[in-house]
């Protein structure tokens, strides 16, 4: 390995092969990166002694994507058997199209991306698109790279339980999307992501993240005009205000879901045969 030129990262070989593309695929950039560097967290789950040693082998090749759709499909060709794409620093959505319907999942740094499982006998067809919501750095994590840090087992057991954890969390998100009322699913949503990219503010939590209406509705299962009314309901009692890439949780999430569904139980009809007598919250 060839000296290095900045904080994790090397130039130099080995040579990678070029995937064949489309335009705004990630850039490959000529630099190489120690990736113990580059993840604080997977650097702790070895000693100071076998992390120096690691360094040296756990290196890989940095992408680079700008803002906007990204096509991975070819570097997951390249990624082979190894354990995938871990996101250096960025924020990626991940689009699963179902019979015209999307959902999305947001990822950022320290996440795995693995290539869409292949079921040849599925019965569904789905399409899986990669947007990078911020301008992110991923490092290529081959079969080469699994073979290189072979001794330190650490180091891909904590990298597949990088994996475990993406599943726990769809598994939140799936929940949240059960919920009937709209006002709901968007206030355990934003809490939710607030917990990893919130900022604690004195009236509550502030959350810069680029969710758009649309984006919003992608990830609770919900049309972008309902998404607008809601969040103008939302807004007009207190509980959530902002605007795309800067949104304001007020208060606690606990007093919010009561006045939520306090004021839900007040609209529901007694008899629920009779039709209601005012209009209830989407």
């Amino acid at each position: 390995m060839s000296s290095e030129v900045g904080e994790g990262l090397t130039r130099g070989e080995p040579e990678w092969p070029a995937p064949s593309a489309p335009p705004r695929s990630p850039s490959a950039a000529p630099l190489f990166g120690y990736v113990l560097d580059l993840d604080n967290d997977l650097a702790e789950e070895l000693e100071v002694r076998m992390r120096l040693s690691a360094r040296q082998h756990a290196t890989a090749r940095l992408l680079e994507a700008d803002a906007g759709e990204c096509d991975l499909s070819s570097w997951f060709a390249v990624v082979g058997r190894g354990p995938g794409m871990l996101i250096i620093d960025g924020l990626v959505a991940v689009d699963t199209r179902v019979a015209g319907r999307t959902i999305t999942e947001l990822l950022g740094s320290g996440d795995l991306l693995q290539p869409p499982g292949r079921h040849d006998d599925a019965l569904v067809e789905r399409e899986t698109a990669w947007r990078a919501l911020t301008p992110s750095r991923l490092a290529l994590l081959d079969t080469e790279f699994a073979e290189r840090v072979r001794s330190w087992p650490q180091i891909l057991s904590a990298l597949f339980r990088r994996a475990d954890r993406r599943s726990d969390d769809l598994d939140v998100i799936r929940a949240i999307s059960c919920q009937p009322r709209l006002e709901v699913r968007l206030v355990l949503l934003l809490w939710h992501l607030a917990t990893r990219w919130g900022r604690v503010e004195p009236t509550g939590l502030r959350l810069t993240l680029p969710l758009t209406h649309r984006l919003l509705g992608q990830l609770v299962a919900a049309e972008r005009p309902s998404i607008s009314h809601a969040l103008r309901r939302l807004s007009d009692a207190g509980i959530v205000t902002g605007a795309a890439g800067d949104w304001h949780l007020h208060g606690l999430v606990e007093t919010h879901l009561e006045t939520l569904i306090e004021r839900t139980a007040r609209l529901e009809p007694h008899d629920h045969g009779a039709p209601p007598t005012r209009q209830r919250i989407a």
